[in-house]
């Protein structure tokens, strides 16, 4: 599987090679959710986003961005017991994500948008006590879970001479769990996310 989207990438590359500007490194923070109708902020938790990114031209105005990222996704539940104190569950779904993008820029800015494949390659939950120590990891069965995930992805971003910075926002429309057993965060739950990120030119 992981082969296949390198794949992928790989050909939206050669295709449009002839036509490059940009590529590079670039990373960030995600800011995470699972939702049912409606996102609920108030579960909302910390991750990371990493990977490369390739601009191809099409004019001066118009320009297509596949990238090929590590994005960490899920949610946080706080707990309170007498037994057990007080802190989070911290529920990390890691996915490997091409987000193929349109590009429109006007002079460094941009407006982004398109859709995205997912894989899962892990899953697991932490503990977190309420002084911020991680208490426990718990790696869940990838099994339990579907392994892709699809959706769109929009955003600004700004240009400069060695790279790029903006946000972005995911919203996923495929349901995460596909048994009881990926625990009941997951029912008929989809990803959604805010990413941050910048990046660097090769």
């Amino acid at each position: 599987m992981k082969l296949r989207f390198s794949s992928i990438f790989l050909l939206i590359v050669i295709s449009t090679s002839i036509y490059a500007q940009k590529a590079g490194l670039k990373g960030g923070v995600n800011f995470s959710n699972l939702y049912i109708s409606d996102v609920d902020d108030e579960n909302m938790k910390l991750g990371f986003n990493v990977g490369v990114y390739y601009r191809a031209d099409l004019n001066d105005f118009l320009a297509i961005q596949p990238e090929l990222l590590v994005s960490q996704k899920g949610s946080e539940v706080q707990y309170s017991n007498f037994l057990g104190g007080s802190g989070k569950y911290r529920f990390n779904l890691n996915y490997i994500q091409i987000p193929v993008l349109g590009v429109l820029k006007v002079k460094n800015f941009n407006i982004h948008a398109g859709p995205y494949i997912s894989l899962l390659a892990s899953a697991n939950v932490k503990v977190v006590d309420s002084d911020g120590s991680i208490n426990s990891v718990s790696e869940l069965d990838r099994d339990d879970f579907n392994s892709f995930d699809s959706g769109l992805s929009a955003g600004l971003g700004f240009d400069f001479n060695t790279g790029l910075l903006g946000v972005r926002y995911d919203y996923g429309f495929q349901e995460i769990g596909n048994s009881a057993a990926a625990t009941d965060a997951t029912t008929n739950s989809k990803n959604s996310a805010l990413q941050f990120y910048v990046g660097f030119d090769f």
